[in-house]
């Protein structure tokens, strides 16, 4: 069992009311959606006025891409100090990796599924940032798995195509994770973990 209070993802911006907004926003996109979500709604949930949310963020679509933002910043900077802290074989820093990322997914399991589901209703400039950033969280992957291969710790055929098949894994444990499942945050870590190894057809010793 986990009984443990969803995280907020935004703790502190700095800016008067923006962080409650922003935790606000993310709440209702994910009941709501995007289109089912008003800024109306958004300023009720994070107890402010609609005229003060719009002095924050001009529109809808630009709260969501302020949203989207936080998010993969705080997975793209769990992933980071995980490998950071792994040391120096692929392996170890894969596994540590991917841990992160399915503590995050854990934690912050609606921001995860918004990730997802609501970046469609991005555009330009926003959607194209985010693109970029995103694909900078993945190359950390992709990294790991040149390395691995260099240094055959990694037997896969199939390199290319490996560190998107192991964020897509990852990335859909939000859509049926529970917190009373079976399997404690670090179990469901450690196994999606091996599941990653597995794939790469590495030694399961690290």
């Amino acid at each position: 069992m986990n009984d443990r209070s969803p995280a907020v993802l935004i703790a502190d911006t700095g800016r008067g009311n923006e962080a409650a907004i922003l935790n606000a926003a993310l709440d209702a996109f994910g009941a709501e959606g995007f289109n089912g979500a008003s800024m109306r709604t958004v300023a009720k949930r994070a107890g402010t006025s609609l005229s003060n949310l719009y002095n924050y963020f001009p529109s809808k679509s630009r709260l969501l891409a302020e949203v989207l933002r936080h998010a993969n910043d705080e997975l793209s900077a769990r992933i980071r100090r995980a490998v950071d802290d792994a040391g120096d074989s692929a392996g170890p820093r894969m596994r540590e990796a991917v841990r992160a990322y399915v503590g995050f997914v854990v934690d912050h399991q609606v921001a995860m599924l918004v990730s997802t589901s609501e970046v469609r209703y991005l555009g330009g400039e926003d959607r194209d940032r985010l693109i970029a950033e995103r694909d900078e969280t993945q190359r950390i992957f992709e990294r790991i798995v040149d390395q691995g291969v260099e240094d055959r710790e990694f037997r896969t055929p199939y390199p290319a195509d490996a560190a998107r098949a192991i964020l897509s894994t990852v990335g859909a444990i939000a859509t049926w994770y529970r917190p009373e499942g079976r399997l404690s945050r670090g179990q469901l870590a450690e196994q999606h973990a091996r599941y990653a190894l597995a794939l790469l057809e590495a030694s399961l010793a690290h």
